[in-house]
């Protein structure tokens, strides 16, 4: 018997099967420093514990996503290790703040199977929870990802795609507990642009890009214990290339977001997210964002912008996002759709 663990193929999943995933993993402030080293991100609230605490959010936690790739990366040996990509998340709330000192661990449950038409892989739908060492939850998603089959001859499964929500209804989200920015320090945070300065329909450039490197995405990658082979191995691809981790995209386009939505401080959701192109060392990444909707949280000083956050390969100053085609337009790397919380 092989006591190595190969992955799980598509013929693997059943509908309803529960994953308990291995490696809890603690956060430290390690984390943060590292989070900080490889994403230009400068949001107040995770960079300072005082302005944390004049808000109400103590202890210090740390970004978001910071989080979410470590509780991702638990499920990667169970759902994607063989995957050929990840191809998009609905229904992320995150539910509390994670701060140094958390232990998460996640769980998932097979919510949906799609054989693809070629019969060598399929698509693989699961809802994962992390919960933290109180048995509490930190964060929940949905995310669906396509998988190598191990024999392509294997029967395929019947067909069930879950119906999940487009967008977080914004009466469900979780605003941290003792949130408050009554006393909210726009000096401290880096601009003055709050609730009402923003309108749906607008679209701010970020301007400023960043381009990849392996050593860092590969650092990162090993920080969240994801094993995914495409990050790591060069012959897991035909071209011979390390494909860059779509949550490496997600952070760097998140941090350079600051230029233009420093106050927009928590994600308190992911409604919608697709990772519509690969990218590889040597690609520069940009960003830029649009208002989609704007909603009241039931804490007076708080609201919620719906934001959709682009990440592009090269910089593109139309900020166009599909072409008449209906298609993703050249150079679009990710289109996310999210909920964060910003002052009134």
């Amino acid at each position: 018997m092989s006591k190595t663990n190969p992955g799980n193929f598509f013929e693997d999943f059943e509908i309803g099967q529960v994953i308990e995933h291995a490696t809890p993993r603690t956060v430290t402030e390690g984390d943060r420093a590292v989070y900080g080293a490889l994403y230009p991100t400068r949001f107040a609230i995770p960079s300072s514990a005082t302005f944390a605490g004049d808000i109400g959010l103590v202890p210090h936690p740390v970004e978001e996503l910071v989080g979410f790739h470590i509780a991702f990366g638990k499920t990667v040996p169970d759902i994607s290790l063989n995957a050929v990509a990840n191809l998009g998340y609905a229904e992320c709330r995150f539910h509390q703040p994670v701060v140094p000192g958390d232990t998460l661990r996640t769980s998932s449950t097979v919510i949906g199977l799609k054989e693809n038409s070629n019969g060598k892989s399929g698509v693989v739908y699961v809802r994962s929870v992390a919960t933290n060492q109180r048995g509490e939850t930190a964060i929940e998603w949905a995310r669906w990802v396509m998988v190598h089959k191990r024999d392509p001859e294997a029967a395929a499964p019947e067909t069930v795609i879950p119906d999940l929500a487009k967008v977080v209804d914004p009466a469900y989200l979780v605003l941290p507990s003792g949130l408050d920015f009554s006393g909210y320090d726009t000096v401290a945070a880096g601009e003055p642009h709050r609730f009402d300065d923003y309108e749906v329909g607008e679209k701010i450039d970020h301007v400023d890009g960043v381009t990849l490197t392996d050593p860092e995405h590969m650092l990162a990658t090993r920080l969240w214990q994801n094993t995914a082979k495409v990050h790591f191995n060069t012959e897991a691809r035909p071209d011979g290339k390390r494909l860059i981790y779509g949550g490496h995209i997600i952070s760097m386009a998140r941090a350079l977001s600051f230029n233009g939505l420093a106050n927009a401080q928590l994600i308190a959701a992911i409604n919608a997210g697709a990772h519509t192109s690969p990218a590889f060392a040597g690609d520069t990444v940009y960003a830029w964002s649009e208002v989609l909707d704007k909603a009241e949280t039931p804490e007076p000083s708080v609201g919620a912008l719906r934001l959709r956050l682009v990440a592009t390969k090269g910089r593109d100053e139309s900020m166009t996002l599909r072409g008449e085609d209906g298609k993703y337009a050249p150079g679009v790397l990710l289109d996310l759709d999210m909920w964060a919380l910003i002052p009134r």
